[in-house]
């Protein structure tokens, strides 16, 4: 028994000193986004979803909740964003070819579409960021509006 206080013990302290240590945040600043929202002109209802439930994890601003501040917590958001980071940021459409547009935004359509974005996880804590069949279809619509100024603008195959 006094083998698992000990442990037990052990354990508190690590996890304590681990709260001293996290990841960096995702904290630029959120006007990064303009040249996204310029480029595509998403109608006001569509700009709303975007933002509350697509710019924490797909550009370089998130709206932390109070619980990044518990280490291993923000490990794992840390993980998500990045993750989401690198299939799209709209921080850096200014980046993207005008192929690499036209794929996001049918990405975009695509997983909105299968209901597989926002992510489980992230509405559990977020329920602005569940989107009803309404904002699906403002979504889709707005998306397939700006495809095609990127249909023809690609550089030829």
């Amino acid at each position: 028994m006094k083998i698992l206080k000990k442990l037990a013990l052990l354990l508190l302290v690590v996890f304590i000193i681990m709260q001293f240590f996290g990841p960096n945040k995702n904290d630029g600043n959120i006007v990064s986004v303009n040249a996204f929202f310029v480029d595509t002109n998403p109608p006001e209802d569509v700009k709303v979803v975007l933002k509350n439930a697509c710019l924490d994890c797909h550009s370089d601003h998130t709206r932390y909740p109070w619980y990044n501040a518990i280490t291993p917590v923000n490990y794992w958001l840390d993980s998500h964003i990045d993750h989401g980071k690198g299939h799209f940021n709209a921080s850096k459409w200014e980046d993207y070819s005008d192929k690499k547009k036209d794929h996001k935004l049918e990405e975009l359509i695509e997983m909105v579409e299968a209901k597989s974005m926002p992510l489980a996880s992230y509405t559990w804590t977020h329920g602005d960021a569940k989107l009803s069949q309404e904002q699906i279809d403002a979504m889709v619509s707005w998306a397939k509006v700006a495809r095609i100024k990127y249909s023809f603008l690609k550089e030829p195959q």
